[in-house]
């Protein structure tokens, strides 16, 4: 996979972010039609889009590709779909240890529903809680209105993290906690794991 060669960043620097850092300092921002730098992260359509297609399109860091998307219930790619797994997890902030976004797994499958194959490509998906996403929406009126941007509803961005899976990732020291703990790693490697019923 190729680098980002639109990324600005001095020499040595990384693109890590933490999840709080992702959705407070980008995702909330946008939401609220605030500038946030560095502006990386590209608006992409994510769905239509098989994850090795991201190159080129997507914001990659490492193994990791990062792009703004609009929420969506139709996750269906050229040659597969991603399916929801696991419950949602929440994303507290470290200053107030109130609750800031939420975080969704999903993992891409080959072919098409129910009967596709799963592959070791994972997405987290990070969008704003209710209260952020309301008090963003309400925040972004007026400057909305002014943008010629009033029927549109901010507060359906999300920020997706795609992480192409694989052994290898087991020995980087440099993930930020993106990798998957070993709970997960037992039942993303169970044989009958399309049978399991998880929660939407």
């Amino acid at each position: 996979m190729g680098d980002n060669n639109n990324v600005n960043l001095p020499p040595g620097f990384r693109f890590c972010p933490t999840d709080e850092e992702l959705v407070v300092h980008f995702l909330q921002r946008k939401a609220s039609l605030l500038p946030y730098h560095p502006d990386i992260i590209p608006d992409l359509d994510l769905y239509p889009y098989d994850p090795w297609d991201l190159d080129g399109k997507a914001m990659v860091e490492g193994k990791k590709w990062y792009y703004y998307s609009r929420r969506t219930q139709n996750r269906i790619t050229v040659n597969g779909y991603w399916k929801a797994w696991g419950c949602d997890e929440q994303i507290m902030s470290s200053s107030s240890s109130k609750r800031v976004g939420v975080k969704k797994y999903y993992v891409f499958h080959i072919g098409e529903a129910p009967e596709g194959v799963k592959t070791n490509w994972i997405m987290q998906e990070f969008r704003l809680s209710d209260g952020a996403a309301s008090s963003s929406s309400s925040g972004s009126t007026g400057r909305s209105k002014r943008r010629s941007h009033s029927k549109i509803d901010f507060s359906k961005w999300v920020i997706c993290r795609v992480v192409e899976h694989s052994c290898d990732n087991d020995n980087d020291d440099d993930d930020g906690g993106t990798e998957l703990s070993c709970l997960d790693e037992v039942f993303l490697s169970l044989d009958d794991f399309d049978d399991i019923s998880f929660p939407n």
